[in-house]
């Protein structure tokens, strides 16, 4: 008998979950090229209901160390902000629907920078300035309290790559280490690494994707009787890699 409510609990939370909007923002990492100046991010809603969608824009500081830092886009006369900004900066996305913000970068392109992009899904209160009526905004907020809904909110990365971009990876493997540092001024990733055996291919560890940014560096130490694979993205050159133990 418990086990029986348990599997009921569990089915009726999965039905409620399901509930409201559900959004799907495609890739989770995206890059405008050196001779871009905007790019287009399309967002689905594959739940069933409404997505109101507020941005949110901040950018990263990356430390040497690893860590890093997100800070409030700053203004350059009092209305412009430099960085990245989102148009329109509020969606309202149909239920099985899709719509679309063009984010637009103004600013210095001599270097790299780097935005933490997050929609995150609201009731919609007057002060966001959606474009609905008292009416329609009281209705949706009564229709999303009378059930359990979550409303889950997803975060993207955006690389802004220099106006001239140079990718100069160099490669230092000895005999117990491999080490990939990018002398360039724009980020590469290193993607689909694999560390597996060299005699079962079944023995892997979880595969992993790394972004590199200038002046970093990725490394690992090398074990005998296992190879590393990968592929080395530049922009739009992709390198596969092999390195054996």
């Amino acid at each position: 008998m418990k086990s029986i409510y348990m599997l009921l609990c569990t089915f009726f939370f999965s039905l409620c979950a399901q509930a409201g909007p559900s959004l799907q923002i495609g890739t989770f990492y995206d890059f405008m090229k050196g001779n871009q100046s905007n790019y287009l991010k399309r967002i689905h809603n594959g739940g069933t209901s409404t997505a109101f969608v507020k941005i949110e824009i901040k950018e990263i500081f990356y430390q040497q160390n690893g860590n890093s830092r997100e800070e409030p886009l700053k203004s350059v006369d009092g209305s412009t902000r430099d960085g990245l900004v989102a148009s329109p900066a509020r969606l309202i996305v149909p239920a099985k629907g899709t719509q679309g913000t063009r984010l637009l970068y103004t600013g210095d392109r001599s270097k790299e920078r780097y935005f933490r992009v997050r929609f995150l899904p609201v009731v919609p209160e007057k002060e966001d300035k959606f474009a609905v009526s008292d009416t329609e905004r009281e209705t949706y907020e009564k229709e999303m309290s009378a059930g359990f809904n979550v409303m889950a909110g997803y975060g993207m990365v955006f690389f802004v790559r220099p106006a001239t971009t140079r990718f100069d990876t160099k490669i230092d493997s000895t005999a117990g280490r491999y080490q990939l540092k990018n002398n360039g001024n724009s980020v590469v990733v290193i993607d689909a690494f694999k560390d597996c055996s060299a005699k079962n291919e079944d023995d892997c560890k979880p595969t992993k994707k790394v972004h590199v940014i200038p002046g970093h560096d990725f490394a690992f130490d090398k074990q005998a009787g296992r190879v590393y694979r990968y592929n080395l993205i530049e922009d739009e050159k992709k390198t596969p890699v092999v390195v054996k133990g």
